[in-house]
């Protein structure tokens, strides 16, 4: 493989590797490749072209797939953790391996960059490395009753079976992040992928088995009767965890069917993150952020920016310059090297586009706006720049899950409130609180960002992510925690023993 990121998609190779994954059998239980009870297509938001037709699993498939990683359990969590390290390791190597390979097939089926798609493969390995490390670093505790005469153990057992749904974005990033602290450990598992994009979690399961995964630790069904399919792990006295990103809604459903058997949960919902620009902020820099923190997988993603709010004293050299980065962004299918591609489904660019109307008809205007090329078939939205948004506009209110960015201009007068004025309030004034970008100088910059109701803070940067660092949300975004010490802890119960002494 190349270490370079490709720029174009061969077809042939992308169908010599779904011929390899026989897609047809992807509900993989216990080491089988299985048919599920039919199939479903996979479309190209793109080209709108069937890439391949996926086993569709079905209720039996779920029950079969908690089966086989309860029988897988015992066998996992008592691998020794350097074992299961070493196995990780692997896994990661293999994903490096194939990186050019596993991104033309992120963006066939998902409409991302090339670039993107790398990017977010790589993302992906990393997790299996930092989990290995993770794996065996010893968790627990040891020390003497206040009372006296007695010892106090603490230790940590893995959960158990955890069940893991992922979304459409990252196919490959968000089984990743599930799928290796599961592993770190001692859980087995069985995942469902988004049903607009199951095949990268087949080419990923598959991987897993290579890497020395043994058969039942992880089991794939994807399905296009999702609640049916989940409905059944919840239902399973042996199914102990749920990990779940996605939306807000769906999330809650998933919450009070959890609570019935009080299932532990994780929860990566919804977004509505700010982008401020503070008074003294480096202009370039911050537009630079705004076009990673928007334009990042065709702004399809949930950490990124849905909403700027820019000082007066530098908005207009920051619309200038966004508009220029704007209007020279290329839009298109991944084969072609474009830089933003397709949105996932007509659903999906129906629906930004009704925003950027509404945005429009309550006052905004379009500063720039790139073109998206005549004669394309797919799912296509060209990125648009908006000034003049007013305070109150329902974009603002929205998770935009395209390339739109909205900009509001505030002064040092703007609104009321405390400490940044009614600046903060409007930053805080949402359910959501999972990411937040704030450029400025770094002091009042870090100071705003203390105030930030959101799980994640970008200062001075556009990214937030990394296996390193706790990803998760405040409020309707979420719960738990997801990277970093604190995702392998998600995967674990605390046990202490009180010892005579």
């Amino acid at each position: 493989m190349t270490t370079t990121a490709p720029t174009t998609a061969p077809s042939a190779d992308l169908d010599l590797l779904l011929t390899e994954l026989d897609p047809a059998r992807g509900v993989l239980v216990g080491g089988r490749a299985l048919p599920g009870g039919g199939t479903f297509p996979v479309e190209d938001p793109a080209t709108l072209e069937v890439l391949a037709h996926v086993a569709d699993g079905t209720a039996a498939d779920a029950t079969a797939a908690v089966d086989a990683a309860a029988a897988a359990f015992d066998g996992w969590r008592r691998t020794p953790p350097r074992e299961r390290a070493e196995v990780l390791r692997r896994a990661y190597e293999l994903l490096v391996r194939d990186a050019d390979a596993l991104a033309a097939l992120v963006s066939a089926e998902n409409g991302k960059s090339l670039v993107d798609a790398r990017g977010e493969v790589l993302y992906s390995a990393e997790f299996f490395r930092w989990y290995a490390e993770e794996a065996v670093r010893p968790h627990g505790d040891f020390g003497s009753s206040p009372a006296g005469g007695t010892r106090t153990v603490v230790t940590h057992r893995p959960v158990g079976v955890a069940a893991l749904v992922t979304p459409w974005n990252f196919p490959a990033a968000m089984a990743a992040r599930k799928i290796a602290p599961a592993l770190a450990a001692g859980c087995t598992a069985v995942l469902k992928p988004a049903a607009q994009t199951p095949l990268t979690a087949v080419a990923v399961v598959r991987l897993l088995a290579e890497a020395g995964v043994p058969d039942g630790v992880v089991n794939l069904v994807p399905t296009t009767a999702a609640g049916e399919v989940v409905g059944t792990w919840l239902a399973d006295a042996r199914v102990r965890k749920l990990s779940f990103t996605g939306s807000t809604g769906v999330g809650r459903t998933l919450l009070r069917q959890a609570a019935d058997r009080v299932v532990t949960t994780s929860m990566e919902l919804g977004g509505n993150a700010p982008f401020v620009v503070l008074p003294g902020a480096d202009v370039a820099a911050a537009v630079a952020g705004a076009m990673t923190a928007k334009f990042r997988g065709g702004g399809q993603v949930c950490t990124a920016a849905n909403r700027f709010y820019v000082h007066d004293s530098v908005a207009q050299e920051f619309a200038r310059r966004f508009a220029v980065a704007v209007e020279a962004l290329t839009v298109g299918p991944a084969g072609s090297g474009a830089q933003v591609g397709p949105l996932i489904s007509e659903r999906e660019r129906a629906g930004v586009e009704g925003l950027v109307e509404g945005a429009l008809a309550q006052g905004a205007r379009v500063a720039a706006r790139s073109v998206v090329p005549e004669g394309l078939t797919g799912h296509f939205v060209a990125p648009v720049l908006l000034v003049d948004v007013p305070a109150d506009a329902e974009v603002l209110g929205e998770e935009v899950f395209g390339p739109v960015a909205p900009v509001v201009v505030y002064d040092d007068s703007w609104g009321t409130g405390s400490g940044w004025g009614g600046l903060l309030d409007a930053v805080n004034g949402t359910e959501m609180g999972l990411a937040a970008y704030v450029y400025g100088e770094l002091g009042e910059a870090l100071r705003f960002s203390e105030e930030v109701e959101a799980g994640m803070v970008g200062v001075n940067r556009g990214l937030v992510s990394d296996p390193s660092a706790p990803f998760g949300g405040m409020k309707q975004s979420g719960i738990g925690r997801e990277g970093a010490r604190a995702g392998v802890e998600e995967y674990l119960e605390t046990q202490y023993l009180s010892v005579a002494w």
